[in-house]
């Protein structure tokens, strides 16, 4: 059975939402990155909201650099947009553990996230 959260809880966790969305979009814009979206996964610890998985990474989050954008081209995103790509190709059935990606895919999102990590913070690796 699902549970209804309640108006009170989902203006809460929209408020928390849209506030840690446009801390990280102003920290994102000031590195040249568009935050394109993300997902939050919230949970409750004695009644109270807490986050409850990993945000603002490759894997939660989309992230286009800002000097690529163009509304008339592909965008390239620097996320796991490789393996999507690849797994939505494949024959993959996804009630099945995939066979392992091909070593192209692996290294094009190894360097997304190594290139997303140093436009975020800096620093290298």
């Amino acid at each position: 059975m699902q549970e209804q959260i309640g108006a009170e809880l989902a203006l809460e966790l929209k408020e928390k939402s849209l506030k840690l969305f446009a801390f990280a979009r102003e920290y994102c814009n000031e590195r040249g990155i568009i935050l394109a979206d993300c997902k939050f996964e919230f949970g409750l610890l004695d009644g109270k909201v807490i986050l409850i998985d990993e945000i603002f990474t490759p894997d939660a989050s989309r992230f286009w650099a800002k000097d690529k954008y163009a509304l008339d081209i592909e965008i390239d995103s620097m996320d796991k947009e490789p393996v999507r790509t690849y797994l939505s190709a494949s024959s993959w059935d996804k009630n099945s553990t995939p066979d392992p990606l091909p070593t192209e895919v692996v290294e094009e999102t190894s360097r997304r996230y190594l290139d997303i990590y140093h436009r975020l913070t800096g620093k290298d690796l």
